[in-house]
């Protein structure tokens, strides 16, 4: 009987550590990955099954950074990916869509921090082949550019939640960027006819010149969105002051890649939120709002509708 508790007793132990250590190491990002071939012609298309399920565990089982995340921190985002064309019998041209959002505090939603598409990038593969990657070598484009986003999205969340917090993960997405300079592949070069690439957001982000930018998602996330459930006119105030540093960043460069991004992932949301202002707010942030992101002037008419 003694021997039985023992072991009982060593058993309990065992799986304690093991919780204790999944619970430490646990990965921070919760990722969905959808893979589109609606012009698929020669290719099986349970090629691109295998290659979803491939890309989803390179996201979800890999730990990006050295913070410890609980199971309920992880960070959401998805991707979707169409393949476009394919240009031999393993290499593909390919368009991401990329979506992430974190919870705002004491409530349900989920505001989204990046709604970006990648237009356009060749890859290579073949089933099975395993996603390596490495952050100081070339393995892929295909993982160069799903771990330049898995850096993004870890740094926009960070920066939503503490001042500058995501510089360091800008800075590895930024890695990622120079080491593809020696590597001739698409969207990664700063002379290229999108402007708006894979180069422009690193190289923007981590860029002096946009430092306010940091400050802004912090202020508009932390003091705009968290507080609304304390005092809703305070935290419009907070992302309203958010909005004309925005607008600053318009004046001096009122095609930023980051303003395109801002809007591409806040226009529904602001929409929402002035649609509840006083109406001199609203006026004032009508204006602001169509002038900085026309191409959602639609989306801004529901603020002056209520």
């Amino acid at each position: 009987m003694k021997n039985y508790l023992k072991i009982f007793a060593v058993f309990l132990v065992y799986n304690l550590t093991i919780t204790i250590c999944n619970s430490t190491f646990a990965q921070e990002l919760k990722c969905s990955v959808k893979i589109n071939t609606p012009k698929l012609q020669s290719t099986d298309p349970k090629v691109f099954q295998t290659l979803q399920k491939a890309i989803f565990e390179f996201y979800n089982n890999r730990k990006w950074t050295e913070d410890v995340f609980d199971v309920t921190e992880k960070i959401e985002f998805n991707i979707i990916i169409n393949v476009t064309e394919e240009l031999g019998s393993d290499k593909y041209r390919l368009q991401m869509n990329i979506q992430s959002s974190r919870p705002v505090f004491n409530s349900s939603y989920n505001s989204t921090l990046f709604n970006w598409s990648d237009k356009d990038f060749v890859v290579q593969y073949v089933e099975y082949q395993p996603l390596d990657y490495a952050d100081d070598r070339y393995a892929s484009n295909l993982t160069s550019v799903l771990a330049f986003y898995a850096y993004m999205v870890i740094g926009l969340d960070y920066d939503s939640f503490s001042p500058k917090g995501g510089s360091p993960y800008f800075d590895k997405a930024k890695t990622i960027v120079t080491l593809m300079q020696n590597y001739d592949e698409d969207g990664w070069k700063p002379f290229e006819k999108n402007l708006k690439n894979r180069y422009w957001l690193s190289e923007n982000i981590t860029s002096s010149k946009n430092d306010i930018f940091h400050t802004i998602l912090y202020n508009y996330h932390r003091n705009g969105m968290d507080a609304m459930y304390q005092n809703a006119d305070n935290a419009r105030s907070a992302i309203v002051s958010s909005l004309k540093q925005i607008e600053k960043m318009y004046e001096e460069n009122p095609n930023g890649v980051w303003l395109v991004a801002f809007f591409a992932a806040k226009a529904d949301e602001l929409a929402n939120i002035f649609s509840d202002g006083s109406p001199q707010e609203k006026q004032q942030m009508s204006v602001l709002l169509n002038r900085c992101d026309p191409s959602n002037a639609k989306k801004y008419a529901k603020i002056l509708a209520k």
